[in-house]
């Protein structure tokens, strides 16, 4: 299994560092948000950084990019639909990262939504989705359209259900209350949110999740339910025709909730 430590950034943000199976101080870092808590991990574990991967180009995602470039002499991957230029190699949809030297390959996805060029990486079991899938929610909804999230959340949702889910924020917890609104009878839900209240009281991530047990309690990914469904309708008190209206109307209860 992929050795993946979390860096706690800003007030909410996961920086991941992916260990090469090759050496394990030999470590990609995902989406810096800014330096410092990077840095001091790098120095007190005494790792040895090898690339940076960027999901996209929000400053949250991308703030202390450049500076560890710079700092470590390595190369930032990111988007290449996104005008970021802390990009160093830009990386469309459908091709693959192969990083040799530290036995390591992802596959890019271009998933718009969030923003039109968010790219997710995908390989060895972990998938990197930046802010469009989180543990029981999405990402906001800033540059895209609802079809696009729809469509690129659908393809997550597509891999293997043992995918292990690195997210870009620390959002479980709250995500987990609005489902619970949304469908109020998922008693997987339920046992989810009792665990993942006791692991933030231990001060520990809820972080990773799967794809499978993301399919089971998160109801951006369960559009196609009648519950969930029925359930948008009574909030927006108006009939929905299609599972896009249904995700587009959850999108918006939960910009509200």
């Amino acid at each position: 299994m992929l050795k993946v430590t979390p860096v706690e950034a800003l007030s909410d943000n996961y920086v991941w560092l992916i260990h090469s199976p090759r050496a394990e101080n030999r470590v990609l870092i995902v989406d810096p948000g800014e330096v410092g808590p990077v840095v001091e991990r790098i120095e007190a574990d005494k790792l040895e950084p090898a690339a940076i991967l960027i999901t996209h180009h929000h400053p949250d995602h991308t703030g202390g990019a450049r500076e560890l470039a710079d700092r470590y002499g390595i190369t930032v991957y990111g988007p290449s639909r996104e005008a970021d230029a802390v990009v160093d190699v830009r990386l469309d949809d459908g091709e693959r990262l192969e990083l040799d030297a530290e036995g390591l390959a992802f596959d890019v996805m271009t998933i718009p939504g969030h923003t039109l060029g968010h790219t997710a990486y995908y390989g060895h079991g972990a998938l990197f989705p930046g802010d469009t899938l989180f543990s029981a929610g999405c990402g906001k909804i800033f540059e895209g359209t609802p079809e696009q999230m729809l469509y690129s959340l659908e393809r997550l949702a597509a891999l293997p259900d043992d995918t292990r889910v690195y997210s870009g924020h620390e959002y479980t917890v709250k995500n987990l209350e609005f489902a619970a609104q949304v469908e109020p009878d998922n008693a997987e839900a339920g046992a989810y949110a009792e665990v993942a209240r006791s692991q933030r009281a231990e001060g520990k991530p809820t972080l990773p999740s799967e794809i499978g047990r993301e399919k089971s309690v998160n109801p951006f990914l369960r559009t196609q339910l009648d519950n969930v469904r029925q359930a948008a309708e009574q909030w927006s008190k108006t009939g929905l025709n299609d599972k896009v209206e249904v995700f587009a109307t959850l999108r918006r209860w939960k910009d509200q909730f």
